[in-house]
């Protein structure tokens, strides 16, 4: 297994980067909590390991639509827990989070950075919008990762013929 991830965002580049690295986690909408006294937002998220699949699967499929889960092949995939942190906090608003919530989770799509404002969006139609300070994030590994069978997958890489 390789090496946890530990990464910093400082400015859209680095959230960018981060970005890549969540797509497509699951989020318990229980384990998501914005502590205002701390001014922290903080998710716990179940990651799939883009960066650790083969070659071949590492493309992340397209950051619209909802994810849907094929069968790959054994060898290469994982997920692994992980915590998404966000200092600097003034307020959190959220949008849509219960409804598209099936079984209580959410999909990431992607994270997006712009004046003051974090967006963290959800297939679903869902987001969390944070007003920031300054971005402060911070994404860690947390634990072993798991082997999986299931790749996320979207509409897009269908109808592209990635099946």
């Amino acid at each position: 297994m390789a090496d946890p991830l530990k990464l910093r965002a400082r400015d859209a580049a680095d959230l960018e980067t981060i970005a890549a690295c969540v797509q497509d986690a699951l989020v318990p909408l229980a384990d998501m909590q914005y502590l205002p006294r701390d001014r922290r937002f903080a998710l716990m998220l179940n990651r799939f390991r883009w960066e650790a699949a083969p070659v071949a699967e590492r493309e992340p499929p397209a950051a619209e639509g909802d994810a849907a889960y094929a069968d790959a092949p054994a060898g290469g995939l994982e997920r692994v827990h992980a915590a998404l942190v966000f200092d600097r906090v003034r307020r959190v608003r959220r949008r849509r989070l219960a409804e598209a919530a099936k079984g209580g989770m959410l999909s990431v799509l992607t994270l997006g950075f712009a004046g003051r404002q974090v967006v963290i969006s959800f297939a679903g139609g869902a987001a969390v919008s944070l007003e920031v300070d300054r971005l402060s994030c911070h994404l860690e590994d947390l634990g072993e990762a798991w082997p999986t069978v299931w790749r996320p997958r979207h509409a897009e890489d269908e109808a592209a013929g990635k099946e």
